[in-house]
C-alpha cells in the first residue's frame, strides 16, 4: 500500500525523472538545502497518491503536511518564502517582476521548442533552430550579471539552468557566440547543490 503523501512529516515533492519543470523545483530545494522525500513518477502511470492530492494528476506536485501544490512557478515562490535561506528573489519589486515576467517568457517560447525536439520527427529540426535563436538573442540577459539578471543566484536561474545543462543531449549547439552561455552553465553546474538536484537520467544527459 502507498503512504499517502499528507501523512508524511517530511517534504514530499513527486517529479519525474527529466521534466525541466520537476527539475526546476528539485534545483531550488537543492539550493535552501532542504531535505525532502523525491517520489518518482511515470508520467504514463500517475499513482493514485498523486492523484488524490493533485486533480490534473501532473509533476511537479509538493506536499508539505496538508498543503498541496501543482503549479511550479507557484511551488517555487512558496519554497522561497517556506525557507528564507538563502533568498532567491531580489528584495525590490522591480526586479522580482523583471524576473518573474522572463520566468513567462521562457516557459512560452522556450519551453514548447524543448518539447518539440524531444518528439522528434521533422519538425524537431526546426524546433532547435528556434531554440538557438532564441537563446542567442538572450546573450545580453546572460551577459548582464553573473547570474541571470541578477548579481545573485535566484529562482530564474533554477528555470534557466536546466535549459542550458539540456541543450547537447537535445542537439542545440551554440558555437562560439554562444560562449557566454556555456560559461554561465559551467558556474552552476559545478556546485554541490546543482549535483543533488539531478535524477540518473539528468546526468546521463552529460556524461563525464
Amino acid at each position: 500500500m502507498v503512504q499517502s503523501a499528507r501523512s508524511r512529516a517530511v517534504l514530499t515533492l513527486y517529479t519525474t525523472a527529466d521534466d525541466i519543470q520537476c527539475h526546476r523545483v528539485r534545483l531550488v530545494l537543492a539550493a535552501k538545502g532542504v531535505s525532502y522525500e523525491r517520489v518518482q513518477v511515470d508520467p504514463a502511470r500517475p499513482p493514485e497518491d498523486l492523484i488524490d492530492l493533485n486533480p490534473y494528476g501532473n509533476t511537479p506536485t509538493l506536499v508539505d503536511r496538508e498543503l498541496s501544490l501543482y503549479d511550479t512557478a507557484v511551488i517555487c515562490e512558496y519554497l522561497d518564502e517556506r525557507y528564507p535561506h538563502p533568498p532567491l528573489m531580489p528584495i525590490d519589486p522591480l526586479s522580482r517582476a523583471r524576473l518573474r515576467l522572463a520566468a513567462v517568457r521562457i516557459e512560452r517560447d522556450w519551453l514548447p521548442e524543448v518539447d518539440a525536439i524531444r518528439a522528434g520527427g521533422r519538425p524537431a529540426d526546426a524546433a532547435r533552430k528556434r531554440l538557438r535563436e532564441q537563446l542567442l538573442a538572450s546573450l545580453p540577459l546572460f551577459k548582464a550579471a553573473k547570474f541571470f539578471l541578477n548579481p545573485e543566484m535566484s529562482l530564474i536561474d533554477c528555470l534557466v539552468a536546466p535549459v542550458v545543462w539540456r541543450l547537447p543531449w537535445l542537439g542545440v549547439e551554440l558555437g562560439r557566440e554562444g560562449k557566454p552561455i556555456v560559461d554561465y552553465g559551467e558556474r552552476l553546474f559545478h556546485s554541490q547543490g546543482y549535483a543533488r538536484s539531478l535524477t540518473a537520467e539528468e546526468r546521463a544527459m552529460r556524461p563525464q
